[in-house]
């Protein structure tokens, strides 16, 4: 699993909107949608920032591993 697939599904377990995530990363929705469609690369720093959101390792995010 790629980390698009783990960022949407995150996402939607915990009943959020794109725009939601968006403004917590301070972009636009758009550009969030490109991240979860693998059209765009995610930065690093959002990544991070995703993981500690979520309270996940890195490796969970980007599907090295399934425990969180």
């Amino acid at each position: 699993m790629k980390y698009p697939e783990r960022i949407r599904e995150l996402r939607q377990d915990n009943d959020l909107s794109q725009r939601e995530i968006a403004e917590m990363l301070g972009i636009a929705q758009t550009t969030y949608s490109q991240y979860e469609l693998y059209k765009r690369p995610m930065p690093i720093e959002y990544l991070v920032a995703l993981c500690k959101y979520y309270h996940v390792s890195a490796d969970y995010m980007l599907g090295l591993t399934n425990k969180k």
